[in-house]
């Protein structure tokens, strides 16, 4: 993105103030944010200023700076960051924005830049003669199905040729500028296709009303047609005797026979089965005992691992080690014979018999 500057000295106003209207549309803004949050405004208070003025003076981000308390570097680095604001004198009639992203390059933006070369002026930035319009080229705008196209204040003109721009120009630059029709200007409707709709050609089959009306027009023709069928059809003495069916309750095969919420028929509401929450409990299936032994047992190719789950831990050996016969004792059978002196030991106290 290109350097953004102020406009030169010379060309900008010694103050700023907003009139009664903006200023009331200020203060609306400023009360959206919460409280010491109201610097946030300075967005919406730039495009009222650019919307009064034309374009965004310097003296413009200095007053809206001080009004919202902050630092006019932090409102300065705000304006020159968004292109949405014309930090230059633009036509005070009109400032044409041409969009020139891939959609409208394709479809012939380059010739509507030509145009605004020819009947503006050269540069862009710049105003023609008599300062009443400018120009500039912008990225995507957001109608590209209808391109190419180009935006004058908040309108976008769309389906365009050079033709049609240059007088669109001529009206602006009259003053007429309100007698222009924004939208596609080659007689389309919105986004439709260019060769016209194919399909959705008549809305009455979509809208609410046309199916409302007939929806009541199909009620009451089955409300009529209901005493002639009755009054045609023949009933036979014995069934018309007869009492009606009682309606079969729906099976609870499927469902357990528990106490649980989700399938006591005592807590059904309305519920014909009043019970005890004991004779519940005795009429459910008992849950299985718990076993301390059987929960801490495992698949036997868990069990067969070397690290066991409680117990001992026993050190992995291979099955061919060699093991020195001493080593086979068990150990406490081993410190007990340690404990016990032999006969030919010398270390054992003299004038002591061994036991």
């Amino acid at each position: 993105m290109s350097v953004r500057r102020l406009a030169e000295a010379s060309v900008q106003p010694a103050s700023f103030a907003f009139n009664r209207a903006n200023a009331a549309a200020a203060k609306q803004w400023i009360k959206k944010y919460p409280k010491g949050r109201e610097q946030s405004a300075i967005i919406p208070l730039l495009m009222l200023a650019q919307e009064q003025e034309g374009w965004v003076t310097k003296a413009a981000i200095e007053t809206i700076s001080d009004m919202l308390g902050m630092p006019r570097i932090r409102g300065l680095e705000v304006a020159t960051f968004y292109t949405q604001y014309q930090l230059n004198p633009v036509g005070t009639r009109a400032h044409i924005q041409v969009c020139g992203t891939t959609p409208c390059m394709l479809r012939g933006s380059e010739a509507l830049m030509d145009v605004c070369r020819s009947k503006i002026h050269h540069d862009q930035f710049h105003t023609n003669d008599k300062g009443t319009l400018s120009w500039e080229e912008v990225e995507c705008l957001g109608a590209c199905v209808n391109a190419p196209m180009v935006m004058i204040f908040k309108d976008t003109y769309e389906d365009l040729t050079p033709e049609r721009l240059a007088e669109i120009i001529d009206l602006y630059d009259a003053g007429k500028g309100a007698s222009v029709t924004p939208g596609p200007q080659n007689g389309r409707i919105t986004s439709e296709p260019a060769s016209g709709l194919t399909t959705l050609k008549s809305e009455k089959a979509i809208l609410k009303a046309t199916r409302d009306r007939e929806t009541r027009a199909a009620t009451k023709a089955a409300k009529d047609a209901e005493p002639a069928a009755a009054a045609a059809a023949p009933v036979p003495p014995a069934a018309s005797a007869a009492p009606a069916p009682a309606p079969v309750a729906p099976s609870n095969a499927s469902k357990p026979k528990t106490d649980a919420v989700e399938t006591s028929p005592a807590l059904k509401s309305p519920s014909a089965t009043k019970g005890a929450p004991a004779a519940e409990r005795a009429a459910s299936v008992a849950a299985p005992l718990h076993s301390a032994a059987n929960a801490n047992k495992a698949e036997p190719q868990v069990e067969d691992v070397s690290k066991q789950r409680k117990g001992p831990k026993n050190k992995a050996e291979p099955a061919s080690a060699f093991k020195a016969p001493e080593a086979k004792v068990k150990p406490a059978k081993a410190a007990a014979k340690a404990a016990k002196p032999s006969p030919g030991n010398r270390s054992r106290p003299i004038g002591k018999k061994p036991v």
